[in-house]
């Protein structure tokens, strides 16, 4: 520890530096998340179905993940979204607006076996998709 006249100065340039190292803070005060995100700070976006895919599951499982490519309408950059439930992807047609959420990896990332897809779909055309596939709503047409 610094001591003496001058020495509050060193104190609190080191307490910064061991501040920043802490990756949470960094994140918030450089605003990391603001730049790499496509969704921003936000927890739910708007977005435009561009496409419907399947990928192969990870190790150990097997098996075709659907998913859909979208658009998002606040900045236009196109990421890729998981559809849950059983037979889901037919309830989504091209064209489609869904609302798509972060699936809840570590630091909003990738989960189990699901390769590269950090986000999910939520509703289509402003209805949720567990009330579709469970045959409660109908979804609207557009």
């Amino acid at each position: 520890m610094p001591n003496g006249e001058f020495a509050a100065r060193k104190l609190l340039r080191q307490r910064k530096h061991q501040k920043m190292l802490k990756k949470w803070l960094k994140r918030r005060r450089l605003k990391l998340k603001q730049k790499y995100d496509p969704m921003g700070e936000v927890p739910r976006a708007k977005a435009i179905v561009l496409e419907k895919y399947a990928v192969e599951q990870k190790q150990p499982h097997s098996g075709q993940i659907k998913c859909v490519k979208v658009q998002l309408v606040k900045n236009g950059k196109v990421v890729g979204a998981y559809t849950p439930g059983d037979g889901a992807i037919n309830f989504i047609d091209e064209h489609d607006e869904v609302t798509i959420e972060g699936m809840g990896g570590s630091q909003r990332g990738q989960m189990g076996s699901i390769p590269g897809l950090k986000y999910k779909v939520v509703e289509v055309n402003g209805t949720d998709m567990v009330e579709i596939i469970k045959g409660r709503k109908e979804k609207p047409k557009r």
